[in-house]
């Protein structure tokens, strides 16, 4: 990504060769300002529609998505270098979960009744979740349609309008979705795009709308809130990542190795929740060991036809991942496969690390590449403290025929996968979101609708109350009586 002398426009570069990709707009406070105006109209006009118009009108923006997958992938692949099969993958749960979210949004954010107390028996109660207006997204670039369609796809299914800034390094994706959108709902700019940088994004924050879903870095999403914070802009935050896999000692190694390897090293170790530490109990740490290294071996970082992973998308990483791998094997590790050889340009090959310390880079901050840090535990019990520790809280995976539920339990994270590399986020009704330093809020599922609303009450009189409290008229007589059901009600436990 390269900015323009006079900043109007900025050019995006393949990660893979450097060429020039695409040419977008730089869009001021101004132009965002603009932006959102014209979503406010448009806002009143969606909300207005019924659950059922409404998804019907992502129904045809999915069927546009699909026509158009062929040219889709490729754009996702020459603006960060993701390979075609695996653009492919995202965008097949990207729709699952635009689908979930329009056919699901009538049963959960829909009027629903709600029992009063004995006190209030004579009020009907009901609660509903009206949309919030106009919602801001932020999105990332490692995926670049499936995490920001989280956001988007549910805000619009609850009746928000969206403007919608996509990374730097993929704006092209992002204004192929929204023109996708606006041909299957063009009556109103319900969804728009504004591209350009951090002035960018910061202008969208400072725009008055009424709620930021953001995806990205935990550092960027710190100068997010504190944007927001100036005119107390509720935000979404899915932050960074540090997330292990734990292989106990009844472990599928087999199983155990191979998500290790894909969950480690796919889209180059690009994914908040990928796999960077691995705990495995000293009983089968040696045989687990070997059988990582063996399929590792296999993965190759390039963009011939035999390659699976292509390069680091951000230049910037590459020097992290350099810092990260250094201190790492400066500090006593050892680089079973790949190291700092192997790091060429923007192209890392898969490195697997042992024998690295707990205090180390590798193992406390987010490295964001195709590393793997593999230690040895005692027992469950250390894995689980050693997971713990860090401040991040995104996701874990657990390997164990007979303790996968209660390890997963004890892990202050927002998902577990059970014997299977984060299936969590890839089930349309379950929740996605960390705690820490990984955020807060959710995706996916009914928190996930419910994120882009806000809960209204309603209480309706059917007659008068037997017992008037809230009135100056209220008698002695009634006051007694009020105090007797206090302590009938109240006063036995």
């Amino acid at each position: 990504m390269a900015f323009t002398a006079d900043s109007l426009t900025f050019d995006v570069l393949s990660p893979a060769t450097g060429a020039v990709v695409g040419t977008f707009p730089s869009h001021t406070a101004d132009d965002v300002a603009a932006t959102v105006e014209r979503a406010r109209s448009a806002a009143v006009w969606w909300a207005g529609l019924s659950f059922a118009q409404r998804a019907k009108g992502l129904a045809r923006w999915r069927s546009e998505i699909v026509r158009g997958t062929d040219e889709l992938v490729e754009l996702i692949n020459s603006e960060m270098g993701k390979p075609v099969s695996d653009a492919k993958l995202e965008l097949a749960m990207a729709l699952e979960h635009l689908a979930w979210g329009g056919k699901n949004a009538a049963k959960v954010l829909g009027p629903r009744s709600v029992p009063s107390s004995l006190l209030t028996i004579n009020q009907a109660a009901s609660v509903e979740f009206p949309p919030l207006g106009v919602v801001g997204v932020i999105g990332p670039w490692n995926y670049p349609v499936f995490t920001p369609l989280s956001s988007l796809s549910f805000a619009l299914a609850a009746g928000n309008a969206v403007v919608f800034k996509p990374s730097e390094f993929t704006p092209g994706v992002g204004a192929w979705l929204v023109a996708a959108f606006q041909r299957a709902v063009p009556e109103h700019p319900v969804l728009q795009v504004v591209t350009g940088g951090a002035e960018t994004g910061a202008a969208l924050c400072r725009s008055g709308v009424d709620k930021i879903g953001f995806t990205g870095s935990t550092a960027t999403g710190k100068k997010v809130m504190a944007a927001c914070s100036e005119s107390l802009t509720p935000v979404l935050m899915e932050c960074g990542g540090k997330d292990a896999l734990i292989v106990d000692a009844d472990a599928d190694i087999e199983a155990a190795a191979d998500a290790a390897v894909w969950g480690g090293l796919s889209n180059a170790g690009q994914t908040c929740l990928a796999v960077e530490r691995v705990y495995v109990h000293e009983a089968v740490y040696d045989a687990f060991v070997t059988e990582v290294v063996k399929r590792a071996k296999a993965i190759r970082a390039g963009t011939d036809n035999g390659s699976k992973i292509g390069p680091i998308t951000m230049p910037s990483q590459v020097d992290v991942i350099l810092r990260h791998v250094t201190d790492a094997l400066e500090r006593g590790g050892r680089a079973l496969i790949g190291g700092l050889d192997t790091i060429d340009r923007q192209f890392v090959q898969p490195t697997i690390l042992v024998d690295v310390p707990e205090d180390s880079l590798a193992v406390t901050e987010e490295t964001f590449g195709p590393t793997l840090t593999v230690a040895k535990v005692a027992d469950m019990d250390e894995a689980i403290d050693r997971v713990n520790a860090s401040r991040y809280g995104l996701g874990a995976t657990v390997f164990s025929r007979a303790r996968g539920v209660e390890i997963a339990r004890r892990l202050r994270v927002g998902g577990v996968a059970i014997n299977a590399f984060v299936a969590y986020a890839t089930i349309p009704s379950l929740p996605l979101g960390g705690v820490g330093q990984s955020g807060f809020g959710r995706v996916h599922g009914p928190e996930g609708l419910k994120e882009f609303t806000y809960a209204k009450a309603i209480s309706r009189q059917r007659f008068p109350s037997p017992l008037a409290l809230t009135t100056f008229a209220r008698t002695e007589r009634t006051d007694a009586i009020a105090g007797a059901l206090v302590k009938l009600l109240h006063g036995r436990n």
